[in-house]
């Protein structure tokens, strides 16, 4: 079995996936939440610290304000 993601452009392409899934030619799986984890774990192995939530909270006002002034 081979795995891949496809990013569907065209409402008709998902139609044309369906019509596969119900031959048993394909199975269709929603994306998890355990994708976005593995990300996470490779960007904070990088990292030798783990900011606080403090820092965090910091940065996030940082970015808002700069946004908001533009």
């Amino acid at each position: 079995m081979e795995t891949v993601k496809v990013d569907i452009l065209n409402p008709k392409a998902r139609k044309l996936l369906k019509d596969l899934a119900d031959l048993d030619l394909i199975a269709i799986r929603k994306s998890t939440k355990s994708e976005f984890s593995e990300v996470l774990k490779k960007i904070r192995s990088k990292s030798e610290t783990v900011p606080s939530p403090e820092e965090i909270a910091t940065e996030v006002e940082i970015v808002r304000s700069r946004r908001t002034s533009k």
